[in-house]
């Protein structure tokens, strides 16, 4: 048995992790690359293993930088099957669509307005409905055999709606014995609205965890809903208008939740509230399809009758273009929300470019952003501030609310590291190079990890089995890999002997 990482290694976005178990190749997640364009765009149109060698796919949850480069992989001619859970099945339906005709139109622009003659999209809307029609949705706890000697079982991450934690049983046939894998995906936080909290895995001989906040923790929601009010507030009252990026699926449901609660407790007026995203909308709608995932809380809720997603008291879904654009002219304050999360695609990039330069307006961060995105600079207070190729001052307020993260702290991912066990090889991917070094160390200091090999591997960095179930990096690195991010050829982690 082997494992590759091709993606979301010292990074957080285009997470691919290549499984070689008894002649076969299971792919974990297969996601879009996100950040500058230029690099993100050859990142996802390589591949550092070839598509028609991929017997099946396992899929964590949607987010598009888990899911997104899954219509690349089928343009490139794999055909297996794509193993999630029913949740999941159902966002991909309408964001691998919504992926396609974003790039769709992306490409168009540049043709139109770059003179870019040769621009194209990653894939097209065809080609991720062929995507679809290879989707293999189970329930939660139902096992699933992949190939000859392995078996998977999803369990609730907790992070987003379907979102899974994998449980491998494998039978490895060339060091004759069993291993006991497991794989986080994201891994939610406890105690937010909406979501059950995430399970736990237990007796692990190797754990792939994510680290995007490993270096860091999280203020509790309920100590910052007076600061999120207070913002609100303030910006209403000097007359401008907050603007929300928000991941479509989760983030914008949560941000809903919080702000019709805040308002039936009067803590802010009522105001437009407009969710200008047909993503959102259909995400939306989605989950009230799902209670399996719903906590207890909202399940009461709905027995109520109450649905807090309800277009009533002053909210809004906004489908066509023709209602996005004519937000920007909206005579007085409002909240808009608004997709991409990172603020890299979709229409909160043209809000942004004709409302960041007022002063009056504030622009709510409520989510991770990954480096070299328009987001990321936002939290930087970067100006001014490249859209659409032309640049912008920052003037408008910019507030960063980690609290609404649907990922795990620094705590979070420790509780789960150390309660799985005592596996001999743990694997850090997902997060950037310093929240992996801070995250690394913490995890040798816990007890059951103290004769734990833990490794944050490079892109293209394969590592095998032995027979006394440690693992062994190999010294051959994906060649295509090292070719995609020659940044990461110096391993800061590896030199500190941390």
């Amino acid at each position: 048995m082997k494992i590759e990482f091709s993606g979301a290694a010292r990074g957080v976005t285009g997470s691919k992790h290549l499984l070689h178990i008894n002649g076969k190749k299971i792919l974990l997640d297969c996601g879009l690359f996100q950040g500058r364009r230029k690099e993100s765009i050859e990142a996802n149109m390589k591949f550092p293993f070839e598509a028609t060698e991929i017997d099946a796919v396992v899929l964590s949850h949607a987010h598009i930088d888990h899911s997104g480069a899954l219509p690349i992989l089928v343009k490139n001619g794999f055909t297996g099957p794509i193993y999630s859970t029913h949740a999941t099945r159902d966002l991909c339906s309408i964001m691998l669509r919504d992926s396609a005709y974003i790039q769709e139109r992306d490409a168009e622009w540049m043709k139109k307005k770059l003179k870019a003659p040769d621009a194209e999209p990653l894939y097209t809307i065809a080609d991720a409905e062929k995507t679809l029609s290879l989707f293999r949705s189970v329930d939660y706890k139902q096992q699933i055999k992949v190939c000859h000697g392995a078996r998977v079982t999803f369990h609730d991450a907790g992070h987003i709606l379907g979102s899974a934690i994998e449980e491998w049983d494998i039978w490895d046939d060339e060091t004759s014995q069993k291993v006991t894998f497991g794989f986080t995906g994201d891994l939610g936080r406890k105690n937010l609205p909406i979501l059950k909290d995430r399970e736990q895995l237990e007796n692990l001989d190797v754990l792939i965890t994510e680290s995007t906040y490993g270096d860091r923790l999280h203020e509790e929601i309920k100590d910052v809903e007076d600061r999120f009010a207070a913002k609100i507030v303030e910006t209403i009252e000097r007359g401008g208008k907050i603007f929300i990026p928000a991941f479509a699926v989760e983030r914008t449901q949560e941000i809903l939740y919080v702000i019709r609660e805040m308002q039936h407790a009067g803590r802010i007026p009522q105001i437009p509230i407009f969710v200008d995203s047909p993503l959102a909308t259909g995400a939306t709608e989605i989950f009230e399809l799902h209670p399996e995932c719903f906590d207890e809380k909202l399940v009461k809720m709905f027995d109520r009758g109450e649905n807090p997603f309800d277009d009533i008291n002053g909210l809004q879904f906004t489908r066509s273009v023709e209602d996005s654009k004519a937000l920007n002219q909206f005579p007085g304050p409002a909240i808009i929300i608004s997709a991409s999360g990172m603020c890299e695609a979709g229409r909160i990039r043209h809000h942004l470019a004709n409302n960041i330069s007022d002063e009056q307006n504030t622009i709510l961060i409520v989510g991770f952003m990954a480096e070299n995105t328009l987001g990321r600079k936002l939290v930087e207070h970067e100006s001014p501030v490249n859209i659409f190729g032309e640049p912008h001052e920052l003037k408008a307020e910019v507030i960063i609310f980690n609290a609404f993260s649907g990922h795990a702290d620094q705590n979070g991912l420790l509780d789960f590291a150390g309660a799985c066990g005592t596996p001999t090889q743990v694997f850090c991917v997902h997060g950037e190079n310093t929240q992996m070094l801070t995250f690394r160390e913490r995890l040798k200091k816990l007890k059951n990890l103290s004769q734990a090999n833990v490794e944050a591997p490079l892109p293209g960095e394969m590592f095998e089995l032995q027979q006394d179930k440690s693992w062994k990096k190999s010294s051959w690195r994906n060649p295509i890999s090292q070719q995609l991010f020659p940044d990461l050829e110096v391993d800061p982690l590896r030199e500190t002997g941390v």
